[in-house]
């Protein structure tokens, strides 16, 4: 068993006065801080880094020894696995403990992405598709394929899509850590204007993440750590799916490798939704927070907007998904995002998310994903306490 027993995290945003390094350097010392660990006693650090040519720190994972000097001589190892770099990293960890390989392991996420020009990012990014197919495809393209596929089968969803990215704006306005804080209201966000253009037909500026800086930091343990610990969260779960990487070979109306992460997630933990208090997911666009719901079996295959029409994703709902803002607010430095989800349903279930806090929530849900839906991750954490 594995456990997260403290983190950090940065704002994410805009960091021009801090490096790389220095990324690291914060939030690995607040997660260490956090957890009440020593420095000396931890095993491994593995750090999560897209970068994909976006900074010069191309070999980052030894930077987060400058955090304590007694970390000089610990192993450090960067992970890459596109827009899920983040939770490959901590999956990476939690598998060297589970072997009995580590018992502590500092895991970091971490990118810098908004000293450079749009352009440049977006060509960065476009590195996680299938270049014999896909090159010169930036994401927005790629997912607005997505999305005029679903439209052409199943209907327009410009209302839908604009509901979520309003939801996920107001929701950003109770996490002091997100990127926006500026409420939209769904009429905005469902009407082309010139504040509101279309990127990649039919998906506009608010149907997109943010190009962000940032890093989250988790301390996981050993589960005879954790049993001397007062409070931690424990992986209940944790899957992941990789599918192919050419869209040609996928069905572009269906998330199939998310479904079969969340699927193999839920059996391994025991749990249907009725178990779950929260998730946050890979909302990279609406689009595929609309498809995420599909996926997770919120509405049945082409009805994902019956999720929000229902109220059930809301906060308050049943279900409530990315209550901390989600990629589309919070903000998506592409190698922290997955760590940072994790800090966000920990402190959820750990009582200890503040205004953004699911009454009684003790069992939530991570989704990440790496490219357009070919590396899936999904872990369920659970509170533990002891008596």
């Amino acid at each position: 068993m594995v456990s997260i027993v403290g983190w950090g995290h940065t704002a994410f945003g805009k960091h021009p006065d801090k490096s790389l390094e220095e990324l690291i350097r914060l939030v690995g010392t607040e997660a260490l801080t956090h957890a009440a660990i020593d420095p000396a006693d931890v095993d491994g650090i593995w750090i999560g880094h897209f970068n994909a040519g976006m900074v010069a720190d191309g070999f980052p994972s030894s930077l987060a020894l400058a955090i304590d000097p007694a970390l000089r001589f610990c192993p450090a190892t960067r992970v890459e696995n596109a827009c899920a770099s983040g939770s490959a990293a901590v999956f990476a960890a939690r598998n060297a403990i589970e072997a009995g390989q580590a018992k502590i392991a500092l895991v970091i996420g971490v990118e810098k992405m908004t000293h450079l020009p749009t352009a440049e990012v977006a060509a960065a990014l476009g590195h996680a598709s299938y270049q014999p197919e896909e090159s010169g495809f930036t994401f927005p393209q790629v997912f607005a394929r997505f999305a005029q596929a679903y439209n052409q089968q199943y209907g327009d969803q410009t209302g839908v899509l604009a509901k979520i990215a309003a939801k996920n704006h107001q929701n950003a306005m109770a996490n002091p850590l997100a990127q926006l804080h500026k409420p939209l209201t769904v009429e905005f966000c469902a009407t082309v204007s010139d504040r509101n253009p279309i990127v990649a037909a039919p998906l506009k500026v608010t149907d997109c993440s943010l190009v962000s800086d940032g890093a989250a930091a988790i301390v996981l343990v050993s589960d005879d750590i954790a049993q001397s610990m007062a409070r931690s969260v424990r992986f209940r779960a944790a899957a992941q799916v990789s599918d192919y990487l050419p869209m040609s070979q996928r069905d572009l109306t269906a998330f199939e490798g998310p479904r079969e992460a969340i699927r193999r997630a839920k059996l391994q933990a025991g749990v249907s939704n009725v178990d779950l208090h929260v998730a946050e997911v890979h909302d990279c666009f609406t689009i595929a927070e609309l498809m995420i719901y599909e996926a997770m079996e919120l509405a049945p295959r082409g009805r994902g907007e019956q999720a929000i029409k229902d109220g059930v994703v809301y906060k308050g709902g049943a279900l409530p998904v990315n209550l901390s803002g989600g990629l589309k607010a919070k903000g998506h430095p592409v190698g922290a995002t997955g760590v940072s989800m994790h800090v966000m349903v920990a402190r959820q279930v750990l009582g200890e998310a503040d205004d953004m806090q699911v009454p009684d929530a003790s069992v939530g849900m991570v989704f990440n994903m790496g490219g357009s839906g070919v590396a899936n991750y999904c872990s369920i954490l659970e509170a533990e306490r002891l008596a």
